[in-house]
């Protein structure tokens, strides 16, 4: 009677798990069944003899064994076959070839039955809850989750959700200027979830593109209603980003619906990217007219396109290129993102001297031929051409010394003093 007792409170905690970890009756009922069966098949070498009833209703289970009623002097397999005598004790019509069945119960296979049982069902219901939380997360990749922070190391964070599951957000997903303490919440877009050796990893990030894009769509109406439209994101996180929306509604201002009345809507994205400057401009697939927008705050005055290079030469007024290129050589880089072009920026030539230029190749003299070479590879072959184009760009595109730069343009600037 106590091991039936043990049967049942088994099935009542499998009834307490489905509470716990939303598994569902019927995947619950099947594993049940399964997990019978896998003990039954151990025990005796086959279950195709056993019909296995689960009753989640009443909270129990049945288990029937059907033999085959063979001669007493030919009882070869007790599990499989019942001698004519047992067989007549439960029907005293049976006769040689009928099929006897009987209930067993469980219990009565013995403690280590019990233990194999409780064993598979640790195992079988362990599989369950890392399929479920892998296939809740799939379904999630790409939206906002948030969750509790549980521990904190070098290389990556610890969360918990509302359901106790473990996601984890390292180091290089976090904008670098992110700081949380345990038991603060974090909000993150689900980045991926990786499932090596059926061992669910769920994968968060603060420094995602999506990230920004489902902000927007959480703090504008438009976006979420689909009346504005988020077409590209360029982003360098916790530092800048640049966004381009556009409207098919000629009535909405998407930058300005973005932005909301003295930025209030931008604000808040602000604070959660720790401080992030967020330009917000309207997309446009005229490419020149796209690049000048990318480049704002600064004035461009001309461009010369090369579409199949995705290439852009841009011109602009001496005090203009340091904000075409921004702190750190941010704006240019967002810009170029942006756009999908490789932007290079140029001072603007005076109309005085426009014709008179000198190339690199007259300066070999002066100037080491693999010096001339570095400076040609990125398109620049006369020396009005470098000494037009900011110095900080020659530096990070030649990848020659600052002192080697600074040499050059004193010489190719001396040549034009006179």
């Amino acid at each position: 009677m106590a091991r039936k007792k043990e049967i049942i409170s088994l099935i009542d905690t499998f009834s307490e798990f489905k509470e716990l970890k939303n598994i569902d009756r019927t995947t619950m009922v099947s594993v049940l069944e399964e997990s019978f069966r896998n003990v039954i098949a151990k025990m005796f070498g086959t279950d195709e003899n056993y019909d296995v009833i689960v009753n989640p209703d009443k909270g129990d289970c049945e288990i029937w064994r059907n033999r085959a009623v063979v001669a007493d002097d030919v009882l070869e397999d007790p599990n499989l076959q019942i001698s004519l005598t047992e067989a007549q004790k439960i029907d005293a019509s049976f006769e040689v070839g009928e099929e006897v069945t009987d209930e067993v119960h469980f219990a009565d296979f013995g403690r280590r039955a019990i233990l194999n049982l409780r064993q598979t069902l640790a195992s079988k219901i362990l599989e369950l809850e890392k399929d479920s939380v892998f296939n809740k997360y799939t379904d999630k990749v790409g939206t906002i989750v948030s969750a509790e922070v549980y521990q904190i190391w070098k290389k990556e964070m610890l969360l918990i959700d509302d359901e106790g599951n473990e996601l984890l957000m390292p180091k290089t997903e976090q904008i670098p200027s992110d700081f949380f303490r345990k038991g603060e919440t974090a909000r993150a877009v689900v980045a991926r979830v990786d499932n090596r050796n059926n061992n669910p990893k769920i994968i968060l990030s603060r420094t995602s593109p999506i990230f920004l894009q489902r902000l927007f769509e959480l703090e504008v109406p438009e976006i979420n209603d689909g009346l504005i439209t988020i077409r590209r994101i360029a982003r360098i996180p916790g530092e800048r980003a640049k966004i381009a929306v556009e409207s098919y509604d000629d009535r909405i201002d998407p930058v300005g619906a973005c932005v909301g009345v003295k930025g209030s809507r931008i604000h808040g994205i602000v604070r959660e990217l720790r401080n992030e400057n967020i330009d917000v401009i309207s997309f446009t697939n005229n490419v020149s007219l796209f690049i000048q927008r990318a480049l704002s705050p600064a004035q461009v005055s001309s461009i010369r396109l090369n579409e199949e290079e995705h290439k852009a030469e841009v011109f602009l007024k001496p005090e203009e290129v340091s904000l075409a290129i921004g702190k750190g050589g941010l704006n240019i880089k967002l810009a170029s993102m942006l756009t999908e072009h490789t932007i290079d920026v140029f001072r603007e030539l005076d109309e005085e001297g426009m014709d008179e230029d000198i190339y690199l190749d007259e300066f070999t003299d002066e100037i080491e031929e693999w010096i001339i070479d570095a400076i040609k590879s990125i398109g620049l072959d006369t020396a009005k051409a470098v000494i037009n184009a900011p110095r900080e760009l020659l530096i990070e595109k030649t990848d020659l010394e600052e002192e080697t730069i600074d040499e050059v343009l004193r010489i190719l600037k001396s040549e034009f003093e006179e």
